[in-house]
């Protein structure tokens, strides 16, 4: 959070005006009400709804700004504002699920510290991070200039979480004395899976135990792997198995060890 007492009183007198923007909505023509967003629960249009003169004096957004930004999470995501034109006025991020005004010129409004603006002089453009990214950091922010009426640029982000799931049903039959083969893979990681623990109900499965005939193959890349493989399998395996990843939630299946042959259905042609 910044310390208000550096400010100079100038730059004092423009918060009202950022303020009154955002709460009542955008004037002018082509403009977008967040009223309207907030009673309809639609979406902006991303980029710019205004259609701003490029002309050599009045502020406006580069309409190549990207308008889409996804990141992993635990990442960081950086949204882009190219402000062409600015002279005296001002550019803040805002985020449109709570109208939360997040910066405003070098400043932050926010005591979240993830996020930070940075100005790239050679560029024209603001950049807002947001570090270490979460899923509850996905949806509309809106970049936005002081002027009467206000200039506005919508960015939706979009957040990837790593997913596991255990390949096939949720529940799995097998027969007593048969092979348990279950697949988990792990999806949409930014980084490397450490490891993935294996559970059977709560306890952590041990491949050197004495029971004996268990064994797990891990494949890691783009998509990682881990194959649980159960020999001579009997009542006592029966349950909820779970795949563990370092770096997603946790999928589960349940098997069911059945005390005699699995019946394979025969279709007439």
């Amino acid at each position: 959070m910044c310390n208000f007492s550096l400010y100079s009183a100038n730059f004092l007198l423009t918060i009202p005006s950022y303020i009154s923007g955002v709460r009542g909505g955008l004037q002018g023509p082509g403009a977008i009400s967040y009223n309207g967003f907030e009673e309809s629960g639609t979406i902006p249009p991303l980029g710019s709804p205004h259609h701003t003169p490029k002309s050599s004096s009045l502020p406006y957004i580069d309409d190549t700004t990207p308008t889409n930004v996804t990141s992993f999470v635990g990442r960081s995501a950086f949204l882009s504002c190219r402000v062409r034109n600015l002279g005296n006025k001002s550019v803040s991020w805002i985020r449109h699920r709570d109208i939360h005004i997040l910066t405003v010129g070098d400043y932050t409004y926010t005591s979240d510290q993830r996020f930070q603006v940075t100005y790239h002089r050679e560029t024209d453009d603001w950049t807002l991070q947001i570090k270490w990214a979460q899923k509850r950091d996905e949806g509309i922010y809106e970049c936005q200039i002081n002027t009467q009426p206000v200039i506005s640029y919508f960015v939706l982000v979009t957040i990837i979480v790593p997913t596991a799931r255990i390949l096939g049903a949720s529940d799995l039959f097998v027969a007593k004395g048969s092979t348990i083969n279950l697949t988990c893979s792990i999806h949409f990681s930014s980084d490397p899976t450490a490891y993935i623990f294996w559970y059977h109900d709560d306890n952590v499965i041990s491949y050197d135990s004495s029971r004996g005939g268990v064994s797990v193959i891990t494949e890691k890349g783009d998509i990682t792997t881990s194959v649980l493989l159960i020999q001579n399998a009997n009542w006592r395996d029966s349950g909820r198995y779970s795949c563990s990843p370092s770096n997603a939630d946790v999928a589960s299946v349940r098997v069911h060890v059945l005390n005699g042959k699995l019946i394979t259905p025969i279709y007439a042609d």
